[in-house]
């Protein structure tokens, strides 16, 4: 059926009232959605990963300055550090810092530093075993520190890591100012996103 040609249509403008309602719902839904996204940033920062930036070169060749990762905050809540993770941690001597290093021995092993090796001896092996540390560049040397010297067997405490740095000889770890607390573990790096052409999982 068609309309008659005089007939006229009007086009209502909406009231002021609804306006202004229709401005508040937005900026409600807005206000939501800004909240759901900060507590979900709150949650994944604080439990489950964690961005870093490397600073240095005590990681190097494995990891550079200026690099950034992703840390993992859950692993830790559910099971125990490995030997060879790399990890994040509050440096025990200034817990504002954090430090990237490299698990080389667990709570109450013992470690030698000798001739260039490191030997680690526990439960399972009292007669030691040397560490293979094939994450090395090969013209890096392993020398002992104040804490853990040269040629001495040294314990680490229960509840503690001992933690060193690839790059040896430009590395502040625990040769130097001891062992890290378990509760000082941050999580272990598991991304690695700038550069780009080393986007990927840490392995």
């Amino acid at each position: 059926m068609l309309e008659p040609e005089n007939k006229q249509y009007e086009v209502k403008k909406p009231s002021s009232k609804t306006a202004y309602r229709i401005l508040g719902e937005f900026f409600l839904d807005l206000a939501e959605t800004f909240i759901i996204a900060i507590g979900l940033f709150i949650i994944i920062y604080n439990f489950l990963v964690q961005p870093n930036s490397v600073i240095g070169s005590s990681m190097e060749p494995n990891f550079e300055d200026g690099e950034y990762i992703l840390t993992d905050r859950l692993s830790y809540r559910l099971r125990e550090p490995k030997r060879g993770e790399v990890v994040v941690f509050k440096y025990p001597k200034d817990e504002t810092l954090d430090y990237i290093k490299r698990i080389i021995a667990l709570p109450g092993e013992r470690v030698l530093i000798e001739n260039n090796t490191v030997t680690i001896f526990n439960g399972q092996n009292p007669k030691g075993f040397k560490l293979d540390e094939s994450y090395l560049a090969d013209y890096i040397d392993t020398q002992g520190g104040i804490i853990f010297p040269e040629g001495k067997e040294t314990v680490v405490p229960n509840d503690a890591y001992f933690v060193m740095g690839d790059n040896r000889p430009r590395s502040s770890d625990s040769r130097s100012w001891g062992t890290v607390p378990k509760t000082d573990l941050i999580g272990r790096v598991i991304f690695r996103y700038w550069p780009f052409d080393k986007l990927g999982l840490v392995k």
